[in-house]
Order: C-alpha cells, then sequence, then structure tokens
C-alpha cells in the first residue's frame, strides 16, 4: 500500500498532510511513503527531515498520484488539481472535504471517478464525538479572536476597541453562537483576555456544561466574564446591538451550516464591530458571510468588517499539523493496512462511527445531506447498500 501526500495550494495554506513523525510510524507499519518535494516547508519540516524518516520524495503530483494509493491531504482539492482527481479513479482521498460548501463540480469528480472519498469533519468517534474535527476546531477558535482582536484596531477601519481588560473603562463585548470545540475555545480564549462574553446554544444541556467548565477554567476572577445562554430572540438581539466582535461557530456535520443571524441583526451592531464567521466553509452560519483569504482576509458590510477565512489554522500551520496528524495517523494507519472496504464494514457493524466519514464511495454520493445541499439526491446511495 503506498501512502503520499503533496503540496497544499489553497491560498496560504501551509499546513501539510503528514508530519516526518507521521512518515515514520507509517514506514515502520510496513508502508511506502511518498511526499512531495517542498510539502512541508510551511509547517517546517525540510524535505530531509522526510527522508531520515523513510519517506520517499518526488517533484511532481502528477506522479505521485498516479503512484499513490491512498492520498492524504488537509484541504479539498482546488480546480486547479482536479485533473489530479481524474488520474486517481478508484484510490482512496483521506482529506478535509466539506462537500456542502463548495459547488457541485468536486463531488462529481469524485464520484464520476469511483474516488473513495473519506471526510476527516465526518468521522466520528464511539461517543459520537468528532475527533478529526476538535483539533481544527480548537486551533479556528484560537484564531477567532486573535483575528477579531486584529481587526478591531482602528487602523483596519475597527471600532478601536482591545478584547484585553483595562482598568476603570468597560471591557469589550464579545458574542459566540455555537457552543462546540470552536465556540467554547472562543469563548474561554476572550473571556480569558478579560472581555465579556455571551454565548449562545439552543441546546440547554450544552449551555449548563459550559457555564459549569468554562468558569471553572477561569476561576473566580474571571468566571463573570463569561456566560453560556439559550438564546429566546430578545436576549440574542441585545446581545448583538451591544457586541463588538461576534463569532460564528455553528456546525451540523456534513451539511450546511444554518443561518443563524440576520441582515437586520447585523445592521442593529455597532459601526467598527467584527464578524468572523468560522461555519464559513460550511457555508457560514451569518448574514453576509462569503469566502475571503489571507492575502484579503477582511471586507465590509454596513460598516461592519467581516473576516471569513475557511483556512484559518493555515496560519499556524506547525501546531495544526502536528495535531492533525495526531488525530489521523491511527485512522489512517487502519485504512492502509486492512483496506477501505474491511474498515467500513466492521464500522458499520459497530455502529457506523468511522462509516460516516464516508462521502463518496464506488460512483456515489454516501452522505445524504451532502446530496441534498448540492441537489445531487439522484447520486445518492446508503452505504450499506454499497458494502
Amino acid at each position: 500500500m503506498i501512502i503520499a501526500t503533496i503540496k497544499e495550494i489553497k491560498n496560504n495554506e501551509n499546513r501539510v498532510g503528514l508530519t516526518p513523525y507521521g512518515v515514520r510510524e507509517l514506514v515502520e507499519s510496513g508502508f511506502d511513503v511518498i511526499v512531495q518535494e517542498a510539502a512541508g516547508i510551511g509547517s517546517g519540516f525540510s524535505d530531509s527531515e522526510y527522508i531520515e524518516c523513510g519517506a520517499r520524495m518526488m517533484r511532481n503530483s502528477e506522479d505521485i498520484v498516479r503512484e499513490a494509493d491512498i492520498l492524504v491531504k488537509v484541504k479539498e482539492p482546488l480546480p486547479r488539481e482536479y485533473n489530479l482527481l481524474e488520474q486517481f479513479a478508484g484510490k482512496i482521498l483521506f482529506t478535509y472535504l466539506h462537500l456542502s460548501g463548495v459547488d457541485k463540480r468536486l463531488t462529481k469528480i469524485l464520484t464520476n471517478n469511483d474516488i473513495t472519498a473519506i471526510a476527516y469533519e465526518t468521522v466520528e468517534d464511539e461517543n459520537g464525538q468528532l475527533p478529526l474535527l476538535a483539533p481544527m476546531s480548537e486551533v479556528a477558535g484560537i484564531l477567532a479572536v486573535q483575528y477579531g482582536a486584529e481587526y478591531l484596531q482602528k487602523k483596519h477601519g475597527g471600532r478601536g476597541i482591545s478584547l484585553g481588560k483595562i482598568s476603570t473603562i468597560p471591557s469589550a463585548r464579545v458574542v459566540v453562537v455555537g457552543g462546540g470545540y470552536v465556540g467554547a475555545t472562543s469563548a474561554r480564549m476572550a473571556a480569558g483576555m478579560g472581555s465579556r462574553v455571551k454565548l449562545f446554544d439552543i441546546n440547554p444541556e450544552v449551555c449548563d456544561r459550559l457555564n459549569k467548565e468554562i468558569r471553572a477554567y477561569l476561576g473566580p476572577n474571571l468566571g463573570e466574564n463569561f456566560e453560556a445562554i439559550v438564546p429566546n430572540g430578545d436576549n440574542f438581539d441585545e446581545a448583538l446591538k451591544e457586541c463588538n466582535l461576534l463569532i460564528g461557530a455553528v456546525l451540523v456535520a456534513g451539511t450546511r451550516a444554518p443561518v443563524v443571524v440576520s441582515e437586520e441583526q447585523i445592521k442593529s451592531m455597532k459601526d467598527g464591530s467584527v464578524i468572523v464567521d468560522v461555519s464559513i466553509d460550511q457555508g457560514g452560519c451569518i448574514w453576509g458571510s462569503r469566502c475571503s483569504s489571507h492575502s484579503e482576509p477582511v471586507y465590509e458590510i454596513y460598516n461592519k468588517l467581516f473576516c471569513c477565512i475557511p483556512n484559518m489554522p493555515g496560519q499556524v500551520s506547525r501546531q495544526s499539523t502536528m495535531a492533525l496528524t495526531t488525530a489521523t495517523l491511527p485512522y489512517l494507519k487502519k485504512i492502509a493496512k486492512e483496506g477501505a472496504e474491511k474498515v467500513i464494514k466492521d464500522s458499520l457493524a459497530n455502529g457506523g462511527r468511522f462509516a460516516r466519514g464516508l462521502n463518496a464511495y464506488k460512483g456515489h454520493i454516501t452522505y445524504k445531506s451532502v446530496a441534498e445541499d448540492l441537489g445531487m439526491m439522484e447520486r445518492y446511495k446508503d452505504i450499506e447498500e454499497l458494502v
């Protein structure tokens, strides 16, 4: 079994699918590993480190893809890489896909070429959690606050406010929508800096848990900075009118994020407020959100600054790559050793948690909400019918 990773080409995407340590683990397990030359440079990993760990280095991505059985990436293939997928028919792609958040072309190419497409973001563990999404969600939650703090500065057109605690003046107000990994991390960080944070989630149990966990983490001096609340209409509207930073962190695994902040609510916010929509790779959860990039990170609507970068963790690439490889490696080794079909069959026999990571298989879409979001239900088939 030949496992390969290639250099990412998305705007300012510095992560890579495997660390040298990950390569060593795979080689010691008996697999041949190909790494594209310079693929790890953006994460601080040199070609010589990969070679020392047993990788076979190749220059041309087309040659790599033709030879590989499993292609490990970080981000979804971009249009410039679609020709690579046409040379990858019948093989395994293991990466973040976010198919509901992109156009239909990628899904059509995956299905037309019988590619087994396993999406990090929909793989579940035995507890129903998302173990391959979690590490990057944590990073994105941290960066949402860092980016928000940056763009609140006056030089960027922000309101001219710091998220830190400044004696004798009121603290900044932060609203976080969604109590998952991203939202909880963002809220904890912003509150720890000294901002007053309100996190909204529709699940009262999530709110109760976060009120206990985050206040305990912050301690008695900072715990009062945080409150998790179920939105009832009025409380959410008022919080948005007062806030300086709004972080969108709503996730419905495998499907488009619902839009939970309206145009009128955006209009009601203070001029110079910043909106960071981390849900953008699933379409965004805030009215007005559209993909921005590291080279053009913000745009303005109604005197509010929107920052909607779908690959924020790419800017802290070394830590992100290390965390991602640590999470994906056990799954990758199992797929390479046993084959995708056996792993999927075993998963289905035990509740189907890993099988939920399968988005395309044997020419069909196998994740129903992806097919629904893209209007491609004619290409959908339940995985149990295919295995």
